[in-house]
């Protein structure tokens, strides 16, 4: 083993305890990596790689400047690595030998607090998942905005994925021991950092987090993100939340299908906002409501009470444009309390933070005055009481200045005024300036030196400069020469000297108590942390339910009416997002199933709008539930419990499933999980195989959702085969979607009739490809062929099966008749048991 310099094994004892993690090793201005750190961050990076002598052989090495670590830390951050800082713990002009160093904090995906580093509009989760026999506790912890939450999902494993997709979860904490299998998943289907931590315990000092919980398992699986980030923060986290328990059967439940195929929040082609339902219903202000409105979309509810309580604030809101209006401008003015709130616990917060939460919290007054005039009880218990804002916002508008600089080492973050001490040393440094300031008038007057100029640098202080060509008219008796430049010379005086020793002394110490007495107003803001969260809170919701009138105004929603009936019926429905583009083209359908139809088969070509007819029903329910009003005509809607979808499958390539594979899967979760409260959407199932083959399955997929579960359900299908079931099942009703055909031309009116359809029109839509007329003649001969040998054989193979039907009928008449005459002439109560055996084996015999 290579003998390394004392410097080099300091770095390699802290890398062995940090090995999951680029080591940032601070020498002076600047942050090293050695060894495969350096091989690596050069490349991720794209920086120079050098090398060191560590000992007996060179080492590879790259490093960044530490005033600009924090960019090239985030670049790690955002490609899923984990940054450790080590920084010098003690001074080096005491230290003997190597200046002792020490991780002083691990940045993870799962735990940035920058604000450079965070999406302001959604969490920055990290996650941990403790199994507990079948069931999975799972753990939620947002370091930025203190929030922490805690919830079980019994016995499935793909509910704990589904749980995660979409959500902003950034990190996720395993014990050491969990399944490999499952943690591929996770990676496979959430791409996220994954990490490992063991220690479950928490500390005494941070009980009170979980004192509203009973449930061990809770708290242990709480303890294991709480270990991962006490230790990796290496500070104290005063703004983390008290642990609230979700039970997750109190809201709608989505699976990643669903999630993914609806479009809830990010679109299926590019992953982006664009086109999704987030798109349309965000109008927030603030990036607290923001955060909260992705929370209501992911988890619509299931209490009637609580849905029908946010539709009146809605409808409130909507009734006093002028007070929204009002409102919606006062939220402008409001920065992010809930972060800010973090980072002030945090230790990282500045003076120009704290000025951002003084002038959010001077918007408060007008925002109650705004909603103290809508006369709605529900809108006034939106806002706490104002009493602790008010001393929040005195102590900073005292002690902070109106336009501090960044740095909170620097000077110039505390107001005139409010400390005595520091008014002194300002006066003294202040007089001081003036002094110096008038000097360079009296010099030039005494020298007769016009250009003569006194100045000042952080280096050499404070001097007066001469021209090369003035020299001779120095007074060197009194001028002590400090600088010489290329055309100048610089010179100092006594006077100078000591009135620099003033000014500099004065600038020292105000400096120093400047950073002690904003040390002190942070602590003192740390005793208001919790008033804060509950004042982001209430914001939040403000901000969203705002976002929901202002959406349903401009786009003529209507409020919901929930019943308690499992019955649907909504009038002239519009999807809420192909609206946007399609403006007064886009067709509007209704959606009949009363308590007597619960399956809509839904035939017709391609192109035709089945999907988005489908889509529409599945986000409405989901804008209902959170408490939105609807793109409609009117809405008589039940509460959902869940949402099962099966539209627009594609090839899972990365696990080896095909097309139809994804399509089976999703299929087969829908029919084991849903219940009758659910809604199924379902587009052609079984077009991903065989005709005969995918026919059999959608039949039968129909049949077993009208008989074992009596779900809500949309089934699309070009089986036109299948609408022949209508006469079958007292459950399902045939509709369709309306083409108007005129001399070969097809018009696709989008509009859902009742009844069922006797064409694909797949060669028409092929037509409006623009496919080549060749193409489209060619199969247009074919398709009438097909259709005329299909007819023929249709017809043959019924007369063939009648016939046939016929002659077996006939055969087993003339045996029947026999067995029966035989019957008639045997006399059996002269028969011996013996002999009454043989006959009926005899009769049995003739009858097989």
């Amino acid at each position: 083993m290579a003998k390394y310099t004392p410097m080099m094994e300091q770095y390699i004892n802290i890398k062995q305890a940090n090995k999951d993690s680029f080591l940032f090793f601070r020498l002076g201005d600047f942050y090293e990596m050695f060894f495969d750190d350096a091989l690596k961050a050069s490349k991720e990076l794209e920086i120079t790689l050098t090398q060191r002598d560590g000992g007996e052989e060179k080492i590879p090495m790259c490093g960044v400047p530490y005033h600009s670590a924090e960019r090239y830390i985030k670049a790690l951050i955002e490609k899923g690595y984990k940054v450790a800082i080590c920084e010098q713990v003690e001074d080096p002009k005491v230290a003997k030998g190597v200046v002792k160093r020490e991780v002083v904090q691990v940045i993870t995906p799962g735990t940035i607090m920058e604000d450079s580093m965070l999406s302001e509009d959604e969490n920055n989760f990290i996650v941990s998942i403790t199994p507990d026999q079948q069931d999975y506790i799972l753990t939620y912890v947002d370091l930025s905005t203190g929030e922490s939450f805690v919830s079980i999902i019994e016995n499935n494993f793909k509910d704990v994925l589904s749980e995660l997709y979409n959500r902003p979860v950034r990190e996720i904490v395993l014990p050491g021991d969990f399944n490999d299998e499952m943690r591929e998943e996770l990676y496979h289907y959430l791409n996220v950092t994954i990490s490992f931590e063991d220690r479950e315990q928490i500390p005494d000092d941070y009980q009170y987090l979980v004192d509203n919980l009973s449930d061990q398992r809770l708290i242990r699986g709480f303890g294991r993100v709480f270990q991962y980030i006490y230790h990796s923060q290496k500070r104290f986290l005063l703004h983390l939340q008290q642990v609230e328990y979700v039970e997750l059967a109190q809201y709608m439940k989505l699976d990643l299908y669903s999630k993914r195929n609806l479009e809830l929040m990010e679109s299926i082609r590019d992953k982006s906002k664009k086109g999704t339902l987030l798109s349309v219903l965000d109008r927030t202000s603030t990036a607290m409501g923001a955060r909260r409105l992705k929370k209501w979309i992911d988890r619509p509810l299931l209490s009637k009470s609580i849905i029908e309580n946010r539709h009146k604030q809605v409808q409130a809101f909507i009734d006093h444009f002028f007070e929204r209006e009002e409102l919606k401008e006062a939220l402008k003015d409001i920065y992010d309390i809930e972060r800010l709130a973090g980072r002030v616990s945090y230790g990282n917060v500045n003076a120009r933070d704290l000025l951002q939460l003084k002038r959010s919290l001077s918007t408060l007054p007008r925002i109650k005055q705004t909603i103290d005039q809508i006369e709605e009880s529900t809108i006034q218990s939106l806002l706490p009481d104002l009493k602790p804002y008010e001393a929040i916002f005195k102590l900073l508008d005292k002690g902070i200045a109106e336009e501090p600089p960044i740095s909170i080492t620097e000077g110039g973050i505390i107001k005139d005024g409010y400390h005595q001490q520091l008014d002194e040393y300002r006066e003294a440094s202040r007089n001081g300036k003036t002094w110096v300031a008038n000097l360079e008038a009296q010099e030039r007057e005494h020298t007769g030196i016009k250009s003569l100029k006194v100045g000042y640098n952080k280096v050499f202080g404070y001097y007066i400069e001469v021209t090369k060509a003035n020299i001779a008219n120095v007074d060197l008796s009194r001028y002590e020469r400090k600088q010489t430049l290329t055309n100048a010379e610089r010179y100092i005086t006594p006077e100078l000297k000591e009135k620099e020793r003033l000014i500099l002394e004065a600038n020292d110490k105000s400096v120093a108590l400047e950073y002690d007495l904003f040390i002190e107003i942070r602590e003192q803001m740390k005793e208001y942390i919790p008033s804060l969260q509950l004042l982001a809170d209430k914001i939040s919701q403000i901000d969203v339910l705002l976002s929901f009138a202002i959406v349903s105004e401009e786009n003529n929603y209507v409020q919901p009416n929930i019943v308690q009936n499992h019955s649907v019926n909504v009038e002239n429905a519009r999807h809420p997002v192909v609206e946007q583009v399609m403006k007064d083209e886009f067709v509007p359908n209704s959606f009949q199933l009363d308590q007597n139809t619960n399956i809509l088969l839904i035939t017709g070509p391609n192109m035709a709008g089945k999907s988005t007819y489908m889509r529409q029903l599945g986000l409405i329910v989901i804008m209902a539930q959170i408490g939105c009003f609807v793109p409609a005509h009117s809405a008589n809607l039940p509460v959902f419990d869940q949402i099962f979808t099966r539209i627009g499958a594609a090839d899972d390539l990365v696990s080896g499933q095909s097309t139809f594979m994804v399509e089976m899967l999703e299929a087969e979760h829908a029919v084991r999980n849903a219940s009758k409260d659910s809604l199924i959407l379902f587009d052609e199932i079984g077009r991903g195989t065989s005709t005969y083959d995918g026919m059999a399955l959608a039949q039968s997929i129909v049949e077993y959702i009208h008989h074992h579960i009596g779900a809500k359900t949309l089934f699309s299908t070009h089986y036109h085969e299948l609408t022949a079931l209508e006469d079958s099942l007292d459950h399902l009703k045939n509709v369709h979607v309306e083409v108007d055909e005129h001399e070969g031309e097809v018009v696709f009116l989008h509009h859902i009739k009742e009844g069922k359809a006797d064409k694909s029109y797949g060669v028409h839509v092929a037509k409006l490809a623009n496919l080549p007329h060749d193409i489209i003649d060619r199969a247009n001969y074919l398709l009438e062929t097909y259709e005329a040998t299909s007819s023929i054989r249709e017809q043959e193979s019924s007369e063939e099966q009648l016939t046939l039907f016929e002659e077996q009928r006939e055969v087993k008449f003339t045996k029947d008749v026999e067995v029966i005459n035989q019957l008639k002439e045997s006399n059996l109560l002269n028969m011996t048991p013996m002999d009454a055996m043989n006959l009926l084996y005899e009769m049995k015999k003739k009858l097989d």
